[in-house]
C-alpha cells in the first residue's frame, strides 16, 4: 500500500505503539525516517533504532522507551510540514517547542537535524516535526 506521507506515518506509528504500551515499533525504511529516528535516539525520545532486511524491503525498529510507572519518554508528537502544505522556516524564525523544552526536527541543506543545531550552524529549512 503506497504512503502519501512516509514521516506522519512513522510518527503515527511510533505514537501508537507507545499508546499501546509496545516495546517496539516497526517502520518501513527510508534515509530520512532514518535520519528522524536517529535524532529522536540522541535526544533521549526511543531507547535505540536498528535497521533490519536487505535490499527494498529493509525496516526500523524503533525501540521505545519508558521511564518510572511505563510512562513514555514522549509526551507529544506533532507533523508540522505535509507534502501538501509544506513549513519552511529561516535561522531567525525556528519554533522552539515548549520553550526550548522539546526539538523540532528540522531538514536542511546541511542535512537533518534538532532547531538547536540549525540555530548553531545558521541554517534554516523543512520543519518536519516537533517532539515533547
Amino acid at each position: 500500500m503506497s504512503v502519501t506521507d512516509p514521516i506522519a506515518d512513522m510518527l503515527n506509528r511510533i505514537r501508537n505503539a507507545y499508546a499501546a504500551g509496545h516495546e517496539v515499533a516497526e517502520v518501513p525504511h527510508s534515509q530520512l525516517k532514518a535520519e528522524v529516528a536517529r535524532i529522536l535516539t540522541r535526544e533521549g525520545y526511543v531507547r535505540d533504532v536498528v535497521v533490519e532486511g536487505e535490499g527494498g524491503r529493509k525496516t526500523l525498529r524503533v525501540y521505545l522507551k519508558y521511564g518510572g510507572d511505563r510512562e513514555p519518554a514522549m509526551k507529544g508528537l506533532k507533523r508540522v510540514s505535509s507534502p501538501g502544505f509544506r513549513r519552511y522556516a529561516g535561522v531567525a524564525k525556528l519554533p522552539r517547542v515548549l520553550g526550548g523544552l522539546g526539538v523540532t526536527i528540522v531538514s536542511t541543506s546541511a542535512g537533518v537535524m534538532t532547531d538547536r543545531e540549525a540555530r548553531r550552524r545558521r541554517v534554516g529549512g523543512e520543519v518536519l516535526c516537533q517532539v515533547w
